[in-house]
């Protein structure tokens, strides 16, 4: 089964992908977005097509004391958009820390400034794709 991270930002959203097992997620690309959200799903539908996606998982941004705020309604909402346009399951994965990781990973990799910031949504949409499998596998 294979498996469609995102991660929805103001401005862009970073989508990584797993393995054909559901296995091992990797980065995709970034879509820069003017939360146009009927455009990106049709991005979004192009991928899915191209890629042979089974499921999404989408990130859900809590606040870090475990209580909904106004982004996280927003994934909500988002997740009811992508449900019903594109007809797959969508499943909501917390996000919390995952930019501030995919930014640690990249500065110990020594990624300058400038590519950390073309890259930091897909790597943040990568771990919580991965967050997903590997807790979905140890079930």
């Amino acid at each position: 089964m294979r498996y469609l991270g995102l991660d929805l930002g103001s401005k862009t959203l970073g989508i990584s992908i797993s393995d054909k097992l559901g296995m091992i997620a990797r980065s995709l690309t970034i879509i820069r977005h003017n939360e146009e959200y009927d455009k990106l799903i049709l991005e979004i539908e192009k991928i899915i097509k191209e890629q042979e996606v089974d499921a999404i998982v989408l990130g859900y941004p809590k606040n870090m004391n475990n209580t909904i705020g106004i982004k996280a309604v927003l994934s909500e909402k988002f997740k009811e958009k992508l449900e019903i346009a594109l007809n797959i399951p969508v499943y909501l994965e917390d996000e919390r820390l995952t930019t501030k990781e995919a930014t640690d990973i990249l500065i110990s990799n020594n990624t300058s400034r400038k590519k950390r910031k073309k890259v930091i949504d897909s790597m943040a949409a990568t771990i919580i794709l991965q967050s997903y499998l590997n807790r979905k596998g140890n079930k």
